[in-house]
């Protein structure tokens, strides 16, 4: 058995606690929700960077590089200080929304370059400039900069001229669960000798303050070796560990406190606060740090001088006290993390063999990484934290049976040190290959009580858990129990009708709180941020409501997914049988309703256009288009699901059933394409399309000059750049059009742009639907593929078309250039940038560069699927497939 996969049953059959340490520490604890106590809700500015390093956390820890266990008791990270910066640096730096011109943005470099799923081997990469870090020079030039300019970034700055940075690469080994050996190896890419302070550093979360009477724990420096110095962390709840740190640095202590004085000018709790190993180092105040060598927060201080190209390794080991003998700390170390390295390659290999070449490796394997180093200590109770508020908030008041405290896949550990829960449906599928069982947790966890409210609303992110995301959790539901039945033979019905129980509960709410006309829905900006040319959270300037494309279609797939997986139930279960009818009944009644021809102006569906529109409601009843050709038009598409015939003869009860209740609602069935109509293999097609209307939405799909970037599926048609669509009322005008990078619009504050980017999770979303409707027409349905080329092409190429041009971000053209990178020579060009992928969280409609959060590995990392099921392919297919150069990366090619 590969060795990795070993560590995995043993977790899941025996309960070795593997998975106890990993990479749980957040990126940012300041900034946050949670640690908002302010009068007037403004996260950002209440808690800002400045102050992080002198103030408690009150819910989580954040860290460079760091791990922690799973409670996040105990933490250990890396500090660093080149002598000029004017703080450790202990933490990222990012500018916050209001301080950016287009939104939150983390402004430095680094990288999740390898990760095994039980974390028995982590690498990390973090390049630390070696002059000081311009912190107030990109707050006020991203302050001057318009939302038409692009953003400062650290590398417009300078700083990283002449190659004047440390690469800092951090290696965590597991040898048995509970014992990590931590490798740091320190390069100097400067044309000359750098000196650098190196200051690992391991601290315990304050939980005491907040929990009168409650013990704290300690930190204390124990006896000498001859080779190393030694932290003992005692805690009554997790027990004894031990730091071990080679080549015998100075070991300095603190106490995990805010500095009240300097932030406030209030009294502090002691001697010793926070920021006093920084104090100590920057400052030299030697009474910052306590003497008697115990505290809370320790650092072992390592004074390096690196000369220009040479690297300095730092060995330490933490592991549970007494555990290691003392004479072997170090023995054998080097060979242990290699061996660890080692197995991780052995299990990349075994999960893609030989299909994928050297560059579509790579892209797997960090993109996994990235999903797994974005794995997070979460926790939050709402009840206590409204309780502490010195204002009667009402942010969250509805939500007060929260209780969070999980490991949680999170969309990005700096932007997003919270969950979003639409996200987080798109991040089991690649996590479902390589660690299904916290694949399902994750799916689990939405579902529990202490999250899935008493009304069966799912929350949806920490700013605001009552707004509302697109229902893909039991399509998420559904596809994860395939892929652990495909990749790994599991056949989990308790996790499928458990998620079933409680996902019914959610469409209860959907049906009863964002129905407003029967079957029709609305939910907001349903994640689409700035799609539309309302905010389509806030009220209407016009009064009424709007009946939204995207939200009914969401609701589609969702009546699919369930009866999709009441239809697997059935199989084991009659009980389900009924569910089965009663889903087939609300799909077909939703799916009409978007093309209710009683009422030509609020109908969904164009017929001129060949579109689907969301449709404004006046107060006084009367409706109007709004005719935005966007993915809001494009997702009746994705509304798609195959039912083998295979499975109703296995229920012969239901297929009757199934049939009559078709026949006997042939007013619904006039619509849409008809459920009982047999394609190949007598499968039964479930759509909102007939075939005329499906060819009409795909030729526009499929239009270069509309929807078909280079780089996958805009999410605005490129129609719109030359034709703004614009809505008049009362003297205002409000306005859409085709924004292919950086948005201008105001409009959720310009965080994310859905006017024109290619988004990756809905691109996924398209291709799996091509897939399913190839399963049902197979050879008989070609489509013009581009648009205009002649090429007629079968929809499993049209899916294969677009996850090639998706997977091209990725990889290096002809001329070893990735578009993900666009002009930013450094990351083209150099040998020591070009290999470190960034996972954004959208990409530029025409050139394919990165935008947004750079490191949002969450969704964009489902790449790694895309990879393990259209990554072989030859260099005449892609010739087929319409792209006009095609990457000899991407035919095979290692040599390039």
């Amino acid at each position: 058995m590969i060795e990795e996969s070993g560590r995995l049953k043993l977790c899941d059959e025996e309960q070795i606690p593997w998975k106890k340490w990993g990479p749980y520490l957040s990126e940012r604890q300041w900034g946050t929700v949670r640690e908002d106590y302010s009068d007037n809700g403004d996260a950002w500015n209440y808690f800002p960077h400045y102050q992080s390093g002198a103030r408690a956390y009150r819910w989580g820890e954040d860290g460079l590089a760091g791990i922690s266990d799973d409670r996040q008791l105990l933490c250990f990270a890396l500090a660093l200080w080149n002598g000029r910066d004017p703080v450790l640096k202990e933490r990222l730096f990012g500018l916050t929304n209001p301080q950016g011109n287009h939104g939150e943005d983390v402004k430095e470099y680094y990288f999740y370059l390898d990760a095994t799923p039980t974390h028995s081997y982590l690498r990390y990469l973090y390049k630390y400039p070696q002059t000081a870090y311009p912190y107030e020079d990109l707050v006020t030039t991203n302050g001057r900069r318009s939302r038409q300019e692009s953003e400062y970034e650290l590398l417009d700055t300078g700083i990283f001229d002449e190659n004047r940075y440390f690469d800092i690469f951090v290696e965590y080994a597991q040898t048995v669960p509970e014992d990590i050996l931590i490798r740091i190896s320190v390069i100097n890419r400067g044309p000359e000798t750098a000196d650098l302070r190196l200051l690992p550093t391991l601290w315990f979360r304050n939980t005491w303050s907040w929990e009168p009477g409650s013990a704290k724990p300690q930190l204390s420096q124990e006896g000498n070796q001859n080779e190393c110095r030694i932290i003992r962390a005692k805690h009554n709840e997790l027990g004894d560990y031990q730091l071990y740190c080679a080549d015998k640095p100075t070991l300095l202590f603190c106490e995990n406190e805010t500095n009240a004085w300097r932030l406030f000018r209030n009294n502090n709790k002691g001697l010793y606060t926070k920021d006093g190993i920084n104090d100590y180092i920057i400052h030299d105040r030697t009474d910052a740090i306590n003497p008697a060598n115990s505290g809370t927060k320790a650092a072992a201080d390592y004074a390096l001088s690196i000369p220009s190209g040479e690297t300095h390794i730092i060995r330490l080991r933490l592991c549970k006290a007494d555990s290691v003998k003392a004479d072997i700390f170090f023995t054998g170390f080097d060979e242990l993390i290699d061996q660890r390295k080692q197995e991780a390659d052995h299990f990349y290999e075994s999960l893609s063999g030989d299909r994928l070449n050297k560059e579509q490796q790579r892209v797997l394997r960090q993109a996994l990484a990235g999903m797994i180093w974005t794995k997070q200590y979460y926790e939050f109770d709402v009840a206590r934290w409204l309780n502490e508020h010195p204002r009667h908030s009402t942010r969250n008041a509805d939500w007060q049976h929260m209780q969070c405290r999980d490991i949680i896949s999170m969309p990005d550990k700096w932007e997003y040190p919270w969950f979003a829960a639409w996200d987080s449906a798109f991040h089991v599928l690649p996590l479902a290959m390589i660690d299904p069982t916290f694949a399902k947790q994750q799916l689990n966890l939405f579902l529990e009580n202490r999250y899935q409210h008493p009304n069966g609303q799912i929350p949806a992110y920490e700013w605001n858990f009552n707004d509302v995301n697109p229902p893909v959790h039991a399509w998420a539901v559904y596809v994860v129990y395939q892929i652990c039945q495909d990749y790994h033979s599991q056949n989990d019905l308790t996790f499928l009708k458990s998620a079933f129980a409680s996902l019914e509960h959610n469409f209860s709410w959907w049906e009863s709180h964002r129905e407003p006309d029967k079957n029709v829905y609305e939910g907001g900006f349903l994640g689409l941020d700035n799609i539309g040319v309302f905010d389509r959270s806030a009220a209407l300037p016009t009064g009424g409501h709007l009946e939204q494309s995207d939200a009914t279609a969401w609701m589609t797939l969702f009546s699919q997914s369930m009866l999709q997986i009441a239809l697997e139930l059935s199989l084991h279960d009659p009980d389900y049988e009924q569910r089965v009818l009663s889903y087939l009944n609300k799909f077909m009644a939703t799916a009409a309703a978007m093309q209710d021809i009683s009422d030509e102006h609020r109908d969904m569906w164009d017929e001129e256009d060949g579109f689907f529109y969301n449709v404004l409601r006046f107060p006084d009843g009367h409706s109007t288009r709004i005719k935005v050709r966007s993915l809001v038009g494009l997702l009746p598409l994705c509304a798609v699901t195959v039912v083998e015939e295979s499975t109703l003869n296995k229920l012969p009860q239901v297929a009757k059933y199934f049939e009559n209740l078709v026949k006997r609602r042939n007013h619904l069935t006039a619509h849409i394409f008809c459920p009982i109509k047999p394609g190949v293999e007598n499968r039964r097609l479930l759509a909102i399309m007939d075939e005329k209307k499906l060819r009409q939405i795909l030729t526009k799909m499929l239009d270069e000059q509309e929807f078909l970037s280079p780089h996958g599926i805009r999410s605005l048609s490129k129609y719109h750049q030359e034709h703004p669509y614009e809505f008049h009322w009362n003297g205002q005008t409000f306005s859409a059009n085709y924004q292919p990078g950086e948005s201008d619009s105001a409009m959720f504050g310009g965080n994310s742009n859905w006017r024109g980017p290619v988004w990756v999770p809905v691109n996924i979303l398209i291709i799996r639907a091509l897939l399913a409707l190839y399963a049902y027409y197979g050879e008989n349905f070609r489509i013009e593929c581009p648009t205009g080329s002649g090429r007629q092409c079968n929809l499993f190429q049209v899916a294969r078309m677009i996850a090639v041009r998706l997977l091209h971000i990725f990889l290096p053209d002809e001329y070893g250039r990735r578009p993900v990178f666009g002009g930013t020579e450094k990351f083209q060009t150099d040998p020591h940038w070009r290999d470190c992928l960034l996972f954004y969280e959208y990409f530029h409609g025409e050139d394919g560069s990165g935008l947004g959060a750079s490191h949002q590995t969450g969704w964009t990392g489902v790449m790694a699927a895309l990879l393990s099921i259209f990554g072989s392919l030859e260099e005449e297919e892609l010739a087929e497939l319409g792209m006009q150069e095609i990457p000899a990366i991407l035919a095979g090619n290692n040599n390039v």
